[in-house]
């Protein structure tokens, strides 16, 4: 049962009477529809749609919620928060004594949370306390999140500065387009009816160990995105589909650092590089 403790992660404790209503209004997922039992990938948006606080939320096993946030922006998120308060009946408590645990490829140890980011056959889980045997180190999680495409802010994108559709969250059920108004709604509604999303998070493979987070990747010389995760022979990018789409349609070699690269899509999200329209297509 592969697991670890996640240290720069911290759940925030957000309960009271207007709780659900509060989230609800401001934040991209789904909160009345949220299952129990399932971590759900959510964020706080600028006004202009961009990404200013991603987190997983579930719902407490008392009530209230669950947000899981990273650390060292854990203080701004309630900061923020507390700012869209104003009257409402919601309280925000930091369990800075409560570990985060990520496991994967097991059964999932009672009272865990589905990742949602994930594909369920991928197995992976979220634990909010104690109860399972830690065993696994941060290589493993980011090979487990790289085999499945899924980007973290910090190493595969800072927060300000990608939207929604960037991280997958249009096909993780983190963006929810039947529901009401949060901030930044009308830029994410517009990008998902017009198609115009053009960057998608891929996997990186190479011959031989891959350059640091950061490297560009390149399309003969132009760019069409940067490494993020990096494990050995296997990273995480954030690429421009149209672009990698023309270059595997002219032959024109991906690189990074002068080694040859290949790139892949998801295979959960149905998407493909087949169209040089600005956007992947669904496959």
């Amino acid at each position: 049962m592969p697991a670890l403790v996640l240290t720069d992660r911290i759940i925030v404790h957000v309960d009271g009477a207007e709780a659900e209503h509060f989230l609800q209004n401001l934040v991209t997922a789904n909160i009345e529809a949220l299952e129990a039992g399932d971590a759900q990938p959510a964020a706080l948006l600028t006004p202009q749609g961009k990404i200013l606080f991603d987190f997983l939320i579930s719902r407490a096993p008392e009530s209230g919620y669950q947000l899981d946030v990273r650390a060292d922006s854990v203080d701004d998120l309630v900061r923020r928060l507390t700012l869209y308060k104003l009257r409402a009946a919601v309280t925000f408590d930091k369990l800075a004594e409560t570990p985060v645990i990520a496991g994967w490829d097991s059964p999932a140890p009672e009272a865990a949370l589905h990742d949602r980011r994930f594909p369920e056959q991928a197995g992976v889980w979220r634990l909010y306390g104690s109860g399972s045997v830690v065993d696994a180190n941060r290589s493993d999680w980011n090979t487990v999140r790289i085999a499945h495409g899924v980007v973290e802010s910090g190493l595969d994108y800072a927060l300000s500065d990608a939207f929604p559709h960037e991280l997958l969250m249009d096909k993780n059920h983190g963006v929810d387009f039947r529901k009401g108004c949060y901030v930044g709604q009308e830029v994410v509604s517009r990008m998902q009816h017009r198609g115009t999303a053009r960057k998608r998070p891929a996997m990186v493979t190479a011959e031989i160990p891959l350059p640091e987070t950061g490297t560009p990747l390149l399309a003969g010389d132009k760019p069409v995105g940067t490494l993020g995760t990096v494990v050995g022979t296997q990273a995480l990018a954030i690429v421009r589909t149209d672009r990698v789409a023309d270059a595997l349609a002219d032959s024109t070699p991906l690189t990074a650092a002068g080694i040859p690269v290949s790139l892949t899509l998801p295979e959960w999200t149905g998407l493909s590089f087949k169209a040089s329209d600005d956007n992947a297509v669904d496959g």
